[in-house]
This record gives C-alpha cells, sequence and structure tokens, in this order.
C-alpha cells in the first residue's frame, strides 16, 4: 500500500507545558522525516488571516500583466535569487553533473510555472527586488510580515526535530537558522494544454529533493503536490491539500545534519498555488 502522510498536531509544543506531550510529538514529527520525509502539521500558530491574505495577494501578483510583473525581475545569474521569474526561466532538475550539454537538452522541456522570490531586507548579499508600490499597495510590507510569521513556524520545527531526535540542546538547529538567509517562494502554474505535458514538451515542476534544511509549503484548494513512495521508486502519492495544515518536507541540508536519520523526499508538482519558505 502506499505511504500515508502523517498529521502531527504541534498544539502541544507551544501552549502544553507537560513535556512528556512535548516529546511525544517530536518524536512523531522525527519519525515522519525518517520514513517519508515529508509531514502535515496542525495548529502550527500561523495566523489564518495571514495565511489568507498572502494568498490573496500571491494571486493579485500574478494576475499582472507581464510587463507588469517583469518590473521585478530576477537578477540575472545564478547567485541572486529574488524577484520574478517568468515562465520557462528556471529549470527544476535533479541533475547534478557538470555537463554544459546535459544541462542545456533538460532546458529543451520548460517548466512552466512563474514564481517571485522574497528573503529578509537584511541580507545585503540577496537583496529583494520590489515591484513599485503603486503597482500592488502592500504587497512588499504584506510578504514581510507573511516571511517572518512563517520564520516563527520554522523555529518551532527546528525545536521539535532536535528534541525528538535527542539532542541535549534543543536550539541546536535554531543558532544556525536566524531567517537571514530564508526565503519565500510564491508560485503560480498558468493554463497549459494537457498533450503538452503528456508529450514532454513541457513540464510543471519534475520530480526532486529540497537543498534546503526544511521546506513549510502551503497549498490551495487546487493540490498538485506529491512525493516519490520511498518503498516504490517511481510511484508518486498525492499530497492532498488541508485547510489550515503546513506540509514540512526535509531538505538535503537536514539530511546531511542527522547523518541520514531525517531523509530528503523526493517531490514533484502538477498544478498548484504555493507559498514556499
Amino acid at each position: 500500500m502506499p505511504p500515508t502522510i502523517p498529521i502531527i498536531d504541534i498544539a502541544s509544543l507551544t501552549t502544553n507545558p507537560n513535556p512528556h506531550a512535548q516529546l511525544s510529538t517530536a518524536k512523531s514529527l522525527v519519525t515522519a522525516c525518517q520514513q517519508l520525509g515529508f509531514a502535515y502539521i496542525t495548529n502550527h500558530n500561523l495566523s489564518p488571516t495571514l495565511l489568507e491574505h498572502a494568498f490573496r495577494t500571491s494571486k493579485a501578483l500574478f494576475a499582472l500583466p507581464l510587463s507588469a510583473k517583469m518590473q521585478a525581475p530576477h537578477p540575472a545569474g545564478p547567485t541572486v535569487h529574488r524577484g520574478y521569474s517568468h515562465p520557462g526561466l528556471e529549470k527544476v532538475s535533479q541533475y547534478a553533473g557538470e555537463s554544459k550539454d546535459v544541462g542545456e537538452q533538460l532546458r529543451e522541456v520548460e517548466d512552466c510555472k512563474e514564481s517571485y522570490e522574497i528573503g529578509s531586507e537584511d541580507n545585503a548579499e540577496q537583496p529583494n527586488v520590489w515591484l513599485p508600490e503603486e503597482m500592488l499597495p502592500g504587497f512588499r510590507e504584506g510578504m514581510l510580515e507573511f516571511y517572518w510569521a512563517c520564520d516563527e513556524v520554522a523555529q518551532v520545527v527546528l525545536r521539535t526535530l532536535a528534541l525528538g531526535v535527542g539532542l541535549e540542546d534543543v536550539a541546536l538547529l535554531t543558532k544556525h537558522h536566524s531567517g537571514l538567509n530564508n526565503q519565500l517562494r510564491l508560485l503560480h502554474y498558468p493554463a497549459i494544454a494537457a498533450a503538452e505535458l503528456e508529450s514532454g514538451r513541457a513540464a510543471r515542476m519534475p520530480a526532486h529533493s529540497d537543498w534546503s534544511s526544511i521546506t513549510l509549503l502551503f497549498q490551495d484548494e487546487c493540490g498538485g503536490l506529491e512525493v516519490e513512495d520511498p518503498n516504490q521508486p517511481g510511484e508518486f502519492v498525492a499530497v492532498a491539500p488541508i485547510e489550515g495544515a503546513c506540509v514540512v518536507n526535509v531538505g538535503d541540508l537536514l539530511m546531511r545534519w542527522s547523518n541520514g536519520t531525517c531523509r530528503d523526499s523526493t517531490g514533484g508538482l502538477e498544478v498548484s498555488i504555493l507559498t514556499q519558505l
């Protein structure tokens, strides 16, 4: 049978002083990270109003004409990941080789998605690229508020993982996560003919693992996210949207830090509007 993605209520971590309940929750999250690398978390204390505003603003952003969105273009080159990326600009793959020819071949199949990436205003190495304020009033202020609210959730998740794996210092992971290098990623998947995907002439976001420590991901009602069954390579399981829940998945960095205790997970995307950290 395909794996079931666990739903973990983390309310005990912020509202329950009972250390036994907190440890039980932490171990449940670690078990999910060991077995699948994916879990839903609920009662994460992120304001529903703030989340709804983030989705509404994201949809308003992507509804703008291309010419308007291109007033905040993603900088050229691989160094800075900020601003707007038009469909076809980014190519996601699991390829890690150095052959330019292979890279160019992969790029022949475009990823049909667009994104907007935001970081800390204090990160001088990756400065944010903003639309003119009058084009989408409140966008900058609202997204920065959402960015730091997501960071608070990430801090809870990281402390929970540290507790669950038995680290004496449960702040060990959060010490390396100031929020400075987080990335808030708004993603939109425009409509595309099914024949384009079925023929291999285009893709949404091919199967890949994330490079970071963890990803926090919010889906709208469209869904589309899938995770590879670790027991059946090549078989994918739908990560159906659950209202108010946040999907947590393990990235390559956390897998290395945990010496493989937490496994990075291979996910793929069909169609969705997501907010990713």
